[in-house]
Formats: C-alpha cells, structure tokens, sequence
C-alpha cells in the first residue's frame, strides 16, 4: 500500500527528527497487545501487518513498503491492535511519541493528512473485513490479485510478489488451495506465473 496523506517534505521533516535504523529481515517491531510511543516511518525493505490468535494461525491484513508509516496510534497510549514483521531487511526512522507530538503541533497540516491517512486504512480494513465474510476462497484470491496488479507494458502485474503462503496468510485460507486455484487459473491461461511475478493475461471469471 502506497503512502496517502502526509506529502514529501512532511514525510522528509518526520524522517529527520527519528532515529535511523536498520531490521534484518523476520524481526517483530510491534507485538499485538504490547504498549509503545514509538512510530516508524519506512525508508527501505518490506513489512507485514498481521493478527494471530493463541494457536499461533495469522492473517495478513497490510504489507508495507518504502514512504509508508505505521505505529502512530501510540498517539493515544493505548495498546498495538496488530503485529508488524520485517519480510526483508528493512530501514526505518524510529520516531518517539513526544517527538511526533511537537512535529504535529509545528505542521499544522500534517494532523489533516494523518486523519486521512487513517480513514483510508480503515476502510481498507472494513474492505478486508467484508471480503473475508462474503467471499469465497477463489474470490478472495481473485479480489488480491486484482488490487494488487498495476497496468506495466500494457499487462496487469501483480506488483507485490508474494509467495503462495503469503497469499494464503493475506486471505485466511491454506497455501494448498491458494496453489490449487493459481495451478487452475494458469492453465485456464488467466493468468503466467513466473516465480513470484503474476502476469493477470485477461478478465478473471467471476466464479471457480
């Protein structure tokens, strides 16, 4: 998910006033639960946003990447409502609570821009949320790759290249059926698999 709200030179002015710092890849910056004053902004590498219950099965509910920020609803004190992992290694600016706070009273319009910023993820977690009751397992399938793919070329590219298991955490189901869906789409030539990269070749169907 690309950045929406705040613009380049406020991202740049939050950026200078952390802490830059660099997290190999598979390392837990928020846990579920916990308490934190800090937020982070991403300057490099690639990051998932999950939910997990006590036997330890997750669903995805965002990746982040480069100019994307997370954490800020530290704001408040209140607990993290989702856990965030590095999926490669990724740097950051580390931002303290304190310091966010005088950065919001200095920019004015960035409290604006923050605001959007956050009805925007909550409604693609209310899009998340309904696709997860509504669909099946193929429609899910279908509606990730459809809102991940951007015109490259003149073909439909899934631009985040996720692995099967990744789809599979990111709609709730088993890597097996994501593999056994993306198996029928290719051969039905809907879509080219090659590796991670998903080419959509023409108009999904609307039922499997």
């Amino acid at each position: 998910m690309t950045t929406q709200g705040l613009n380049r030179e406020q991202l740049d002015k939050l950026v200078a006033i952390g802490t830059l710092r660099v997290f190999p890849k598979g390392t837990l910056l928020i846990n579920e639960g916990d308490r934190s004053d800090q937020m982070y902004v991403v300057q490099s590498g690639k990051l998932r946003v999950f939910l997990a219950d006590s036997d330890g099965k997750e669903i995805t509910v965002d990746i982040l990447g480069p100019n994307d920020y997370f954490g800020e609803m530290a704001l408040d004190g209140g607990t993290r409502s989702a856990s965030v992992m590095t999926v490669e290694a990724s740097k950051l600016s580390v931002i303290q609570r304190e310091d966010f706070r005088r950065f919001l009273s200095d920019n004015p319009d960035a409290s604006y821009a923050l605001i959007l910023r956050l009805i925007q993820r909550a409604r693609h977690l209310t899009r998340t949320v309904g696709n997860l009751a509504l669909l099946d397992v193929y429609g899910r399938v279908a509606r990730l790759l459809l809102d991940s793919a951007r015109e490259e070329a003149g073909q439909l590219v899934v631009v985040d290249r996720m692995s099967q298991q990744e789809i599979a955490k990111r709609i709730n189901c088993s890597r097996e059926m994501v593999s056994r869906i993306l198996t029928d789409l290719r051969e039905g030539d809907y879509i080219a698999i090659s590796g991670d990269r998903i080419v959509i070749r023409r108009q999904l169907p609307t039922r499997w």
